[in-house]
This record gives C-alpha cells, structure tokens and sequence, in this order.
C-alpha cells in the first residue's frame, strides 16, 4: 500500500535548517523521488529560500558575521533570497550525517560535480525535510579529485558549543562512509543521476505562508 508519509513527484517541499525548533534558513524545492530509502530534491535557479541575513552580507568576512552566536542565542535575522545560478540535485538517506549534491550550472547544464553537505539527519514535517547544516562540506570534482571546505568554520562552531561534540562523533562515521563509497564509485557516484533532467513543465518553487512553523 502507498506510504501516506512520502511526498509525491512534482511536490514542493521545504527543505530546512532548524536549530531549537526555529528555522534558521529554508530553501524551496521539488520532489524528485521520495522513497523510504531515498529522497531526491531539487533546488534550481528561481527558488525562493529564506537565508540569515549576515551570511548574504557578510559570509566570506567572519568577523562581521558569527553565524553560531546568533544561532545558538535564536537571534539570526531572516532574508528572501532567490536561489540563482546552479542547479542542485539533493540526495537525503534517513539517520545519515550528510547529504550527497550534484551540480550542474543551469544556463549551461554543465555538470559542475558532486558536494558533500554534512548535517544532522534528516526529520520529516508538514512542509518537508528538516536537518541542520554542520558547515563540514568537501567538494568533488566530476574527476572525483575532492578538497575539504569550511573547515574553519566547522570548528568554530565545535569550540562555540553549537556544534555538539555527538554530533562531531557522529561525523567522523559519516566521513569514512563518504570515502569507502567514492573508492568504489559506487551509487551515488555512478551514472545513475548524471544524465537525469528535470519536468520541462516545472516553475521554480515558492515558500508558503508558514514556511517558519517547525511544529
């Protein structure tokens, strides 16, 4: 019988970052598949995200910016931001520390490779997905040469506090998971995605009006 709790093809959904049941940043997106084992979304230029206003003004300059003081103290300031350049196709697996990127630049469907975001796993709500960016991030080029990213900032949010230290643990798990499956070039490092396109007939998602409520 059909899972009542998956999404269907074509669904806008938010996929959002939550830290003490308040949303501390939100993207719009499609589903692409939702299966117990698998969830693909997609997020392409058009999409209306909600994002801490310190990071779309101060992102690259962290001492005007700390995005765990205003984090952990629930005190981040939201701001509409439409989602421009690369298209990104998101792959979630439950209880997993990371999601699994593949991007592409949209004005030339360019595939630009794969990122590996960590973050807490995954909860379902009324609206999506809910996890919490953990800043780690390592960058694979479509030649699977790969670099790490944001490391700086992942400890500064380990010293803050905001990133607990289970979590840290937790973490040193999902990296070993990440570099024995690209060793393999297994899925989802093979073709399956690669010549994937999205439903020609899809508008760029929007945020409805309750895009902040996480209960």
């Amino acid at each position: 019988m059909p899972n009542p709790n998956l999404w269907n093809e074509g669904d806008i959904v938010l996929l959002r970052g939550v830290y003490n049941d308040k949303a501390a940043y939100v993207q719009s997106a499609r589903v692409v598949k939702d299966t117990p084992e698998e969830t693909a979304l997609l997020v392409w230029p058009g999409a209306e995200c909600m994002v801490p206003n310190g990071y779309l003004h101060h992102a690259h300059n962290r001492t005007m910016w700390d995005r765990w003081a205003e984090t952990t103290t629930n005190t981040l300031k939201l701001e509409k931001f439409i989602w421009h350049t690369n298209r990104f196709l998101i792959l979630l697996e439950p209880e997993k520390y990371y999601a699994t990127i593949y991007i592409w630049k949209a004005a030339t469907d360019e595939f630009m490779g794969y990122y590996i975001n960590f973050q807490l796993p995954y909860r379902r709500s009324r609206l999506g997905f809910d996890t919490l960016d953990l800043d780690l991030d390592i960058v694979i080029e479509p030649n699977f040469e790969w670099t790490w990213k944001d490391m700086d900032e992942y400890q500064q949010g380990i010293q803050s506090g905001g990133i607990r230290l289970d979590w840290v643990n937790e973490i040193e798990h999902a990296k070993q998971e990440v570099f024995t499956r690209l060793e393999k070039r297994g899925y989802p490092y093979n073709s399956d995605w690669l010549n994937w396109r999205p439903n020609p007939n899809w508008t760029a998602p929007c945020l409805p009006e309750n895009w902040d409520v996480t209960y």
